[in-house]
């Protein structure tokens, strides 16, 4: 083995200088790199959420009592055939409009024709007999002044005379009631108003063992409105009477607004038609009744309607918000409404009335308060808004 002579080379490697240049640099650059990161994960809180903000519409309005009713009609009958006979015409399309006094079927006139002539004879006859009973009276009785006709003769033919005047009244009632009965032939509308399916068809005895139903006529302009109210709702409208100076018996004076289910508001107006004499102890309430017209037929007879009247016979001042902006807790109903430092406030408040698609509230509320219009799910009491004022619905 040979050992070469000469210095020991150096290991291949990083000299231990540099070595420990590069792990500083390294260490530097993990810090600057941990300290950029840091730097762009930092919370950012999100901007208060924006809000849509109104004040209370202020305005007069009239308290009103609520209640719901049924529509019914002004005027409804059913045809009856009060003669027998074959039907001769039906004189109508089902469900037209007719008029008062249209004749709408005819059954079989000849056979009471036919008796209405025999009367008309009858009665002639009668009259005929009557004139020469009554001649041969005057006769008989200017002869007794004479002595020239016994008394007996003259009371005969007095008694004669009246059985043929009494005759003559007899058959003037048996042609007046022929003429009934032929009028029953015709089957007319006794009122203006649409007219049902008819029940019956052309050449059908109808009148045979009773009267036989041929169709219905209904009146629906105007139409009737009917409703309970309890005690106290009796007596409240009576109170508002005397205030109004309006008369127990002028239920024509008092208005009242109706709507259907599925209509905004109470489009509809008419006035109050009848009250009932007495409670029903069964319900303890009052059956009233409104009369309204009716002439596009919007109201049909079976109708479900809500309806209002007057409480009070002047208006009062109040606020009035949306119905949406209204929430509902186990303490009943509130508004959010926005403070002066942008921060969300809960004020709790009493529903009224409907008035022009707002509602009556009143409780903690002021008519300068910024009420949540719109956006009220981003708006939680405690916290602070965006307010931005947006118009009040239905103004």
């Amino acid at each position: 083995m040979q050992h070469h002579g000469g210095t020991a080379r150096p290991s291949r490697g990083i000299a231990p200088g540099r070595r420990l240049a590069l792990l500083l640099c390294l260490v530097g650059a993990l810090g600057t790199s941990l300290a950029a990161c840091g730097k762009k994960n930092a919370y950012a809180p999100p901007p208060p959420p924006e809000v849509g903000v109104s004040q209370p519409v202020a305005r007069k309005v009239v308290p009103f009592m609520e209640s719901t009713g049924s529509a019914v009609a002004y005027n409804a009958v059913d045809l009856q055939a009060r003669v027998q006979g074959f039907v001769q015409a039906i004189n109508f399309q089902d469900g037209e409009q007719v008029s008062a006094g249209q004749s709408l079927f005819v059954i079989e006139p000849a056979p009471y024709a036919a008796k209405f002539q025999q009367a008309q004879a009858a009665l002639a006859s009668a009259q005929a007999q009557f004139v020469q009973s009554d001649a041969e009276y005057n006769r008989q009785a200017a002869l007794g002044t004479r002595d020239f006709s016994s008394r007996s003769t003259i009371d005969q033919a007095r008694a004669t005379r009246d059985s043929n005047k009494a005759n003559v009244s007899n058959q003037e009632a048996v042609l007046t009631q022929a003429g009934i009965t032929l009028g029953y032939t015709q089957v007319k509308a006794p009122f203006a108003g649409i007219v049902t399916a008819h029940l019956v068809s052309l050449g059908d005895l109808v009148g045979v063992t009773g009267p036989t139903k041929l169709a219905s006529v209904v009146q629906l302009d105007p139409i009737y409105v009917t409703f309970n109210l309890s005690e106290q709702d009796v007596q409240q409208i009576r109170t508002m009477m005397r205030k109004a100076g309006v008369a127990p018996g002028n239920l024509g004076q008092i208005k009242v607004e109706v709507g259907l289910m599925a209509e905004d508001g109470y489009p509809h107006s008419g006035v109050l038609d009848y009250a009932a004499p007495e409670v029903d102890p069964s319900t303890g309430t009052l059956l009233v009744r409104a009369v309204l017209q009716n002439p596009d037929r919007t109201l049909l007879p079976g109708y479900f309607v809500r309806l209002r009247i007057p409480a009070e016979p002047l208006a009062y001042q109040a606020l009035l918000v949306p119905d949406a902006a209204l929430g509902t807790n186990q303490a009943g109903r509130y508004l959010l409404v926005v403070n002066s430092d942008n921060v969300v406030e809960q004020r709790t408040v009493v529903t009224g009335q409907l008035d022009g698609g707002l509602r009556v509230v009143s409780g903690q509320l002021k008519p300068d308060d910024k009420v949540v219009i719109s956006g009220i799910s981003h708006a939680i009491p405690g916290e602070k808004v965006v307010a931005k004022p947006v118009p009040m619905p239905g103004t």
